[in-house]
């Protein structure tokens, strides 16, 4: 590390720096007023950015609150779709077991019309 980073500074340099600082400050012959004025106009500045932050903050809240809601909607119809799918896919189930039934007893007695004459007539 280069030497002027490991300097270290004892707690009297650095007082020393803050009170030479203080003094310099206050021994300024400059215009309070102004200075008062550009520190005014500076703060006032801050004020209006932090209250247009805070105006975008309560807006952002409230479009995350629109969606969650839109959210816990869709949840909402995604488990009634999902629901309403399994019962329709058990009612198609039924309702093919049920063709599947009339198909083969439709079958069944076409083969008993087919063969019971055919076998009585060969039995007499």
């Amino acid at each position: 590390m280069p030497p002027k980073f490991k300097r270290h500074l004892n707690d009297d340099d650095v007082t020393g720096s803050v009170k030479s600082e203080r003094r310099n400050l206050l021994e300024e012959d400059s215009d309070e007023e102004e200075d008062f004025f550009f520190v005014q106009n500076q703060v006032d500045e801050v004020i209006d950015v932090m209250q247009e932050n805070i105006t975008k903050v309560i807006e952002r809240g409230e479009r995350l609150d629109d969606l969650q809601d839109k959210s816990e909607s869709l949840s909402d119809n995604a488990t009634a779709f999902s629901n309403r799918a399994k019962q329709l896919r058990r009612q198609m189930w039924w309702r093919g077991c049920k063709m599947k039934a009339i198909i083969g007893l439709a079958a069944v007695v076409l083969l008993l019309v087919i063969i019971i004459p055919i076998v009585l007539k060969y039995h007499n």
